[in-house]
């Protein structure tokens, strides 16, 4: 399984629990990261953020038991800007490394609305569908965004029951781990502590694309 995100800390805050789950289930699981996060107003302190948030993808990805992660340079923020092509090259060479049954996304638009979240969805989805590729993604109930978007006055994006194909439950004490790497963005984030604590031990997984049957 080929993660494919935006930024350093998606593979954490987001798909941790499924990707640690996972991988203990002994399915071979890689990450595509497009951007070193340089852009994000947390944790910045002066430091290099740009190689701070490198290093801590790296020691998260290994407490999620992640195989390999493919970091790339597309400017944070910017993901908008860059050629839609560029962007599936990059998940085709990823996809090369290794054998790959299945990509697995953010949701589209983003979970969080973040333009550079849907971008990486989209590309996975356009690169996917050439191949015939499954993509899964990971997603929120509704209930659980709308209690964020309440309280916070963010722009989370659920799913109805209806559109969700499965819940599966997790074990948060490795996604907490790997969170703890990113410590440049994890300790001034209400918002996540928030959100981790209403999905309690559960994930929501929907199909974007699936695999066509051969003919």
């Amino acid at each position: 399984m080929l993660a494919v995100c935006a930024h350093p800390d998606d593979e954490s805050f987001g798909l941790g629990a499924v990707l640690s789950t996972f991988a203990q289930l002994g399915i071979e699981t890689r990450v595509l990261c497009f951007t070193h996060g340089e852009a994000s107003t947390l944790g910045s302190g002066g430091a290099d953020l740009a190689a701070v948030r490198s290093a801590e993808l790296a020691a998260a990805a290994a407490v999620l038991g992640v195989r390999s992660v493919r970091l790339l340079a597309f400017a944070d923020g910017c993901l908008r800007d860059a050629a839609l092509e560029a962007l599936c090259s990059e998940v085709a060479s990823a996809v090369a490394e290794g054998s790959t049954d299945c990509l697995l996304v953010f949701d589209e638009g983003g979970i969080t609305g973040h333009p550079d979240h849907e971008r990486a969805t989209e590309a996975a989805l356009v690169f996917a569908e050439s191949l015939a590729l499954p993509v899964l993604a990971w997603t929120l109930p509704i209930a659980v965004a709308a209690t964020l978007n309440r309280e916070f006055a963010t722009g989370f994006v659920g799913r109805d029951r209806s559109e969700i194909d499965f819940v599966i439950d997790v074990d948060r004490r490795l996604q907490h781990e790997a969170i703890a790497c990113h410590s440049s963005q994890a300790t001034e984030n209400p918002v996540l502590w928030r959100r981790l604590a209403l999905q309690a031990d559960t994930e929501s997984l929907r199909w974007l694309s699936r695999a066509r049957s051969a003919p």
